[in-house]
């Protein structure tokens, strides 16, 4: 399972940022294939929050697909509505994102 360390006052504030995104990465017929976790992977370092698609050829689950995703990327899964999903990892490095407390 995924261990979860957002607050919900930082889930809230990520998911209001989410609203206005457009989704990054698409997950479609190949399901979570290494690729698709290789450029997740880049995405979320660039950017922190990315917004993810599971696209109707896909023969998983959403749900499971974009968990497994957020797994394999060892990102936090903020949200899930429908077929698209909101995964986010903080850049120590360079963050780009300033969470509330």
């Amino acid at each position: 399972m995924i261990k979860n360390t957002l607050t919900g006052k930082q889930k809230r504030f990520l998911r209001s940022m989410g609203m206005t995104m457009d989704p990054v990465v698409m997950i479609g017929k190949e399901g979570v294939s290494p690729t698709v976790v290789q450029s997740a992977a880049e995405a979320i370092k660039k950017r922190e929050l990315v917004k993810v698609r599971v696209l109707q050829n896909c023969m998983d689950d959403p749900e499971s697909a974009i968990t497994m995703l957020a797994e394999r990327t060892n990102s936090d899964l903020v949200q899930i509505i429908g077929h698209n999903g909101l995964l986010f990892k903080r850049n120590f490095d360079s963050p780009k994102i300033e969470l509330p407390k």
